[in-house]
């Protein structure tokens, strides 16, 4: 419980700071963007802004899933942070509708925007932010087992992708090519709606029971145990610092009771050592002649 606690209380911390990161990016942009009238920049300001608003419900999955377990939820509360990352893609869908919406209003209604140097300087240094942000926070979700970490480090590497897209679109609108500036924000718009994909699958498979194991991978460490002839009907399921796997045994017939459930625990034991993240085994002994 004390770990569970101080893994919480690290990814607690690494989301405050990424929160003031992304919104020193985004309402750069957006206040650029509005100033210069230029229309990728906003929408790839939007684009970060979601990035902290995704932060923010990200520390409130934490809170809730740093809560322990009870007569209720007896297996815990961490899949409330798994939860949380579907309110990040609900974030990203409802920005990519709203750049696409102002998209087609500035076909019907062109806008010439006004690029300067400035223009450049403010991308190209939000990028390396969005660089910096991207290795610290999936890496940190990796070592941690996050995953709102781990998908919301997903949701910012398409902010680099958009700013690079954007930075192509200042450099032809100085040639003249006003048009490309709204291309480019319905473009973007359509990278943050498929980050927004990439998180449900991400997210689903943990609600939904994926396994999360190899079969082959369990069988090899529960074969080598003595005492143990086979094994079958293997299900895993959980997240990655929370797996739970259920299995069945086959044991000779003449095993004593007492032995076949010191069996079970050397099983239980091997598995949790051999593998990480195991946090939960149920073993089925199958008495076979």
């Amino acid at each position: 419980m004390l770990r569970d606690m101080d893994k919480f209380s690290k990814i607690r911390r690494i989301l405050i700071l990424i929160l003031a990161l992304n919104w020193l990016v985004a309402f750069s942009k957006i206040i650029y963007g509005f100033v210069t009238r230029c229309a990728s920049m906003t929408a790839d300001g939007f684009h970060s802004f979601g990035d902290g608003a995704s932060n923010i419900l990200g520390l409130v999955g934490i809170w809730a899933a740093s809560r322990p377990k009870d007569e209720t939820h007896p297996y815990g509360h961490k899949k409330f942070e798994t939860i949380a990352t579907l309110g990040i893609a609900v974030i990203l869908f409802l920005a990519s509708f709203n750049i696409i919406k102002e998209a087609v209003v500035r076909m019907i209604h062109p806008v010439v925007p006004d690029v300067t140097i400035l223009s450049f300087v403010l991308m190209a240094a939000t990028i390396c932010v969005n660089i910096f942000v991207v290795r610290y926070e999936y890496k940190k979700g990796h070592q941690l087992s996050s995953d709102i970490l781990v998908c919301d480090s997903m949701h910012t590497r398409s902010d680099i992708f958009a700013s690079l897209i954007v930075i192509g679109t200042l450099i032809s609108i100085k040639f003249g090519f006003y048009f490309i500036d709204t291309i480019v924000a319905a473009v973007i718009a359509l990278l943050i709606a498929k980050s927004g994909f990439d998180i449900i699958k991400i997210s689903s498979d943990v609600l939904c029971d994926a396994n999360v194991l190899s079969r082959a991978r369990i069988t090899q460490v529960v074969r080598a145990i003595h005492g143990v002839r086979s094994i079958h009907r293997i299900r895993t399921r959980g997240r990655q610092d929370d797996i739970h796997i259920d299995l069945h045994v086959i044991i000779n017939a003449e095993m004593h009771i007492d032995e076949a459930h010191g069996l079970s625990h050397k099983i239980e034991s091997a598995l949790k050592k051999e593998i990480s993240g195991v946090t939960d085994i149920a073993v089925h002994m199958e008495p076979h002649k």
